[in-house]
């Protein structure tokens, strides 16, 4: 049986003060983490403090929620996850 794949998104709305928070709770759960995608709004005179992830993640469903948890606790960061379970 193949296993369920967890999908984050995790949408940081004060990217520039929240990032260091949030990159460590990324490292610490880096073996869960299989594909990061980090998008926000850029151009020559301005970045946004807004910034969205898209994160495959794998392993326990247990730990990846666990993570979401601990990403939601920081202020200004929001997490949702899909599950797409194979049968």
């Amino acid at each position: 049986m193949q296993q369920d794949h967890f999908i984050a998104a995790v949408h940081v709305t004060q990217r520039l003060t929240k990032a260091q928070e949030v990159q460590r709770l990324l490292t610490e759960y880096g073996c869960n983490i299989k594909t990061r995608l980090g998008l926000h709004e850029t151009g020559p005179d301005a970045c946004s403090p807004n910034g969205l992830l898209i994160l495959e993640l794998v392993g326990d469903k247990k730990e990846c929620e666990t993570l979401l948890e601990k990403l939601n606790a920081i202020e200004g960061v929001e997490g949702k996850c899909v599950t797409f379970a194979h049968d």
